[in-house]
């Protein structure tokens, strides 16, 4: 496992502090830096071209100066390897599609999804494939059970 150098792109300082925090306690990330605007990000970006600079960027859509959208657009499509992942109050499905549509690799609503943004982040320290849109648990294989028998309920999870 490998610590995550992470740059966060959110306006609010207490949910950025907050962020922050609960990242460093529960996956291992390394923040290499912050904004609390668009203009910021797109600097930071900037100064920071080379691939080891960054593994992942966490952004919100709406900020105080600009919009997640625009560091999305901007970035997302340039800045690799780095994981991009939209954290906002407004993930709808729509704003959902746009996101992925700009370059997000997958998108997660604060108000309920904080367990699949850890999972997911813990994920990419241990290089583990993840999901584009969501972490999403692998398919498991119906397997055939003797006639008049009843399936197993763990059948196929082994």
């Amino acid at each position: 496992m490998h610590a995550l150098k992470t740059y966060i792109v959110e306006d609010s300082p207490v949910i950025r502090e907050s962020l922050v925090a609960l990242l460093e306690e529960s996956v291992p990330v390394t923040v290499v830096g912050t904004a609390e605007d668009e203009l910021t990000a797109l600097n930071w970006m900037g100064d920071h071209q080379r691939p080891d600079d960054c593994d992942l960027v966490i952004v919100d859509i709406y900020l105080k100066g600009g919009s997640g959208l625009g560091v999305l657009k901007a970035g997302a499509g340039v800045y690799k390897p780095a994981k991009w992942v939209v954290f906002s109050n407004h993930a709808t499905p729509e704003m959902r599609n746009r996101c992925l549509e700009l370059g997000a690799d997958c998108v997660f609503d604060k108000s309920n999804e904080i367990d699949e943004l850890l999972l997911y982040c813990n994920r990419l320290a241990s290089d583990d494939e993840v999901a584009d849109e969501r972490v999403i648990p692998p398919a498991v294989e119906p397997t055939e059970t003797a006639p008049g028998a009843s399936p197993s309920p763990t059948a196929g999870l082994a």
